[in-house]
């Protein structure tokens, strides 16, 4: 399911915009599209409060895309949960190539037990800009979310990023 959440990406930064980065020394210099992206990724913090529920789904996907949208390169993410949903930890745990990243649910479970997680929800980015789930990615939210279940992790949502739009395999009846 497609939103229409804003992010900037290499795919659609808007090149009458100038943005500034102020040098150690005090100066301003223009900035590089890679320190936007990196501060994009950091203000992703304030979306998700550790002091609060994730219960947005909303904000969940803004944060995701604004942590992964613009990335060339395939990346997993994960959001660790208490009991009560309030995050515990974001963990990027798998990054790969342009069409795929390496996920292994054995240590997305050894990480879940070590953070004493209960849920936690999964996305990756598709640098193609196309948000339709593969074939993989839903074997992927299929087996990760038996291994969890046998340690009674709750795997909420799977989330697929792009630069334009995310869809929640939740929302699709698809977790």
């Amino acid at each position: 399911m497609d939103n229409n959440i804003a992010a900037l990406s290499y795919d659609n930064m808007d090149e009458t915009c100038t943005l500034y980065v102020r040098s150690p020394s005090g100066r301003y210099k223009l900035a590089s599209d890679e320190q936007i992206l990196a501060a994009g990724r950091t203000a992703a913090e304030s979306l998700v409060s550790q002091l609060s529920p994730v219960d947005q789904p909303t904000k969940v996907k803004q944060f995701f895309q604004a942590k992964l949208a613009g990335l060339g390169h395939e990346c997993a993410a994960f959001l660790y949960l208490d009991s009560r949903f309030k995050p515990i930890r974001y963990i990027e745990q798998g990054s790969g190539t342009l069409s795929q990243a390496s996920v292994y649910p054995r240590e997305i479970v050894k990480t879940a037990l070590r953070l004493n997680a209960a849920a936690l929800i999964m996305a990756h980015n598709h640098p193609s800009g196309i948000t339709e789930p593969s074939m993989a990615d839903l074997n992927l939210t299929k087996h990760l979310k038996h291994a969890l279940a046998l340690i009674d992790v709750r795997l909420l949502d799977h989330v697929i990023v792009t630069a334009a739009s995310t869809t929640s395999l939740a929302e699709r009846g698809q977790v």
